[in-house]
């Protein structure tokens, strides 16, 4: 899987800025987005140029690694019966200024990531692209080697798809530092000192537990 074909759900600020960034990096992008976005292939193809419009089905036949990039509120309306398999990317966070106050949700003592991999356990899901914002994705981006890299965490139950995304992450400009089980993800979410800052591998490796630079 040296370029996964990479399929986004969400066409909202993150999805598009992630298809930028995948399809600069040689990937084949597919990308879905809400029932109710109108004229989605002329949106797509003006501010993520080189990304497919596709629908759902059609995006998760095709797609090695799907990135799950909807508002946390709208987990539920992404096919997650449909990924038995799949290497899944959960790049949401809940967050009530935009989703509201959802008790079920507060009350529960799991990372968000884990109760979204409760909805389909055939799922290899991987918690990731979730602590940086859209703006910064491009901004931050920067060659192999660079001094000044951004680290991004990659947590997950599957060691082989936790290397799958630390590739991709490689692919589009950041250096990902393996942040070994799902459970370790409630440390990428807001309120978390993770979430929003510019780190090195050193510094992102302190933050978790356990953590090490995973193999690009």
């Amino acid at each position: 899987m040296e370029r996964p074909v990479i399929g986004i759900f969400g066409a909202g600020k993150v999805g598009t800025a992630l298809a930028r960034l995948l399809v600069a990096s040689g990937h084949r992008v597919l990308i879905a987005g809400s029932p109710r976005q109108t004229a989605l292939d002329l949106v797509v193809g003006v501010v993520a140029p080189g990304a497919e419009v596709a629908t759902p089905d059609a995006l998760v036949d095709a797609a090695d690694v799907v990135i799950v990039a909807v508002p946390f509120g709208k987990a539920a309306t992404v096919p997650w019966p449909r990924f038995d398999g799949k290497i899944v990317v959960d790049a949401m966070n809940y967050w009530p200024p935009i989703d509201g106050n959802l008790p079920d949700i507060d009350a529960d003592p799991r990372s968000t990531s884990e109760i979204n991999a409760a909805r389909n356990p055939g799922a290899r899901l991987v918690k990731s692209l979730n602590h940086l914002g859209y703006h910064e994705m491009e901004d931050d981006s920067m060659p192999p080697g660079s001094s000044l890299r951004r680290a991004l965490a990659v947590v997950g139950d599957d060691a082989d798809a936790r290397a799958v995304v630390a590739r991709i992450i490689d692919a589009i400009g950041f250096d990902p530092v393996d942040g070994g089980a799902l459970a370790h993800g409630v440390e990428l979410e807001p309120g978390h000192p993770i979430f929003g800052r510019e780190l090195s591998c050193a510094e992102l490796g302190a933050l978790l537990t356990p953590a090490q630079p995973a193999a690009a």
